[in-house]
Parts: structure tokens; C-alpha cells; sequence
């Protein structure tokens, strides 16, 4: 069966230190990314690209790629050819953004209370945002949920979306540190995927991803085939521990080398299921 379709997260997968497109995790020039979308491109795979990044950023950097589908935001919101598809449940943009009716709601207020020294939001990529505040810290995003659901927050959740470089003197004492998304509830880039995955008509087969995160690994339930790049495990052992699927493969390679040995795997094993035997 041919490949139709990679969904793609960016920082931290295909873009290497300082998200940069032509650098790898070191800083050291490579251009796998780019063969890896040039692989795709060539062979007819559309890519969508994931991210917990701004619409503006996401959209941009689809345009670049050749692509006129992003999730933008966690999963927030799926754009296809222009449409809008807003995966945020009863918390729908209006008169206030969905950022700002969050704001009001004092759930960002309660997470950086409790976890003070330990989450702070992560400056400057948090301002001018449409859904999620963006976190950085080091913390339990299942007991962070817990504590959201007994203070009567029940319909946001936050996202583990995987290890950042940056952090203020605050937090310097932390192990590593991890960005973390506020969202509604039922966003979720496993839930973007899906609604794109039937709205073009791909079967679960034909489809392949590639992150770096637990919120990434979500996407393994909608697709044929799901790969962590090598640093993601490397940053956090634990995801190992996560993986529940069976067609979910660690990628020898990190970053775009990462994701370059995913797609071109893919695609062999793909030419060869469709040899006659």
C-alpha cells in the first residue's frame, strides 16, 4: 500500500539546535530534513506538520514545505486548504481569544502557583498566542491534570510537548527542562490528525509520523506507522516506558537525520509490500 500522508512535528524533531532547518542537535550543517521532505515531496507523500507553535509560525513554515494543511497549537486547531478546524470542545474563539478566556479563568494563575520554581511560562514564545499558554518547567503533566480537574478545570489539560533549551535562572537547578501547553481538553494532535487523516480520505496505513514527545506518541493510535527520533529518548528514557503500540520504532538518528531514516524506511517497506510475490 503507498504512503499518502506524514504528519510531522517540528522543534525538537525536524528542526535541529536553535530550530534551525539546516543543523542538526549539535549545531553541526546537515540538510537530512530537508531530503526527508524532498523524499515526500517526490513521492507524492503530503506533509502536515504538528506543532505546539503559533498559527503564524506553523502556517509559514508549511508554506515553505509545500504544504497547505497545519495543526498549530498542540492540536488546538487543524487548517486544511483554509478551512479551519477547531479541536477545542465547548471553548470556541470569540469576542475573547481561547488564550485569554483561559487567562480569566485563573487555571494558568493556579499551575504557577503550585509549582512555583518549578513552572514558569516560557518567555518570549508564550505572548501573542491564540489557545495554549506555553510553560516551561519540570513537572508531572498527569498530576498537573488531577490538580486542574479538583479545582473545578476539568476541561483544560496540559501537554507535555518535550525538552526545550531555554529557562530563566529560576529554574537552573532543574534536571532538564520540558515545555507544557494549557489547553482545552479534547485538543490533542493525535485528535488533528484523525479529523485530517478522514477528511482526505488516507487509511490508517497509508500514514506515517514522526515526533519527539508523549504528546507526539499519541498520534502512533491514528497512523501506520509512528517513529521517535533518537533524542527524544535520549532527553527523556522514559518515553521508552510509554510506548504502547506496536508500530511505534526509535529512529537510530536524531532531529531531520531522525526523520529522514523514518520516511525512507517507510517508503522501502511500502515498494516492498507491493511486490508480487
Amino acid at each position: 500500500m503507498s504512503v499518502r500522508c506524514l504528519y510531522l512535528d517540528l522543534d525538537g524533531t525536524l528542526l535541529g539546535r536553535g530550530a534551525s532547518l539546516l543543523h542538526d542537535g549539535e549545531g553541526a550543517v546537515s540538510i537530512d530534513g530537508v531530503r526527508a521532505i524532498q523524499a515526500c515531496l517526490r513521492a507524492g507523500v503530503e506533509v502536515v506538520l504538528m506543532s505546539g507553535r503559533r498559527r503564524a509560525q506553523v502556517a509559514e513554515d508549511a508554506r515553505l514545505l509545500g504544504g497547505d494543511a497545519y495543526i498549530f497549537e498542540a492540536g488546538a486547531c487543524l487548517v486544511l486548504s483554509g478551512e479551519e478546524h477547531w479541536l477545542t470542545g465547548e471553548i470556541r474563539p470569540g469576542e475573547l481569544t481561547i488564550a485569554e478566556q483561559i487567562e480569566r479563568s485563573g487555571a494558568p494563575a493556579l499551575l504557577l502557583d503550585r509549582y512555583a520554581g518549578r513552572l514558569e511560562y516560557h518567555e518570549p514564545w508564550h505572548v501573542g498566542r491564540e489557545v495554549s499558554h506555553l510553560f516551561r518547567g519540570l513537572i508531572d503533566a498527569f498530576e498537573a491534570d488531577q490538580l486542574l480537574a479538583e479545582h473545578g478545570y476539568g476541561d483544560l489539560r496540559l501537554v507535555d510537548n518535550g525538552a526545550v533549551s531555554r529557562r530563566s535562572p529560576a529554574l537552573a537547578s532543574l534536571p532538564q527542562v520540558r515545555g507544557y501547553h494549557l489547553v482545552p481538553a479534547g485538543a490533542s494532535k493525535a485528535g488533528a490528525v484523525a479529523v485530517h487523516r478522514r477528511a482526505r480520505g488516507y487509511s490508517r496505513e497509508q500514514c506515517l509520523a514522526v515526533g519527539d514527545s508523549r504528546e507526539d506518541l499519541g498520534c502512533a493510535a491514528h497512523v501506520g506507522s509512528f517513529w521517535l527520533v533518537a533524542n527524544a529518548v535520549e532527553r527523556d528514557p522514559s518515553l521508552r516506558e510509554a510506548i504502547a503500540a506496536d508500530n511505534v520504532r526509535i529512529a537510530e538518528s536524531g532531529y531531520g537525520a531522525g526523520v529522514y531514516e523514518a520516511v525512507l524506511s517507510t517508503l522501502a517497506s511500502a515498494r516492498t509490500a507491493g511486490l508480487p510475490s
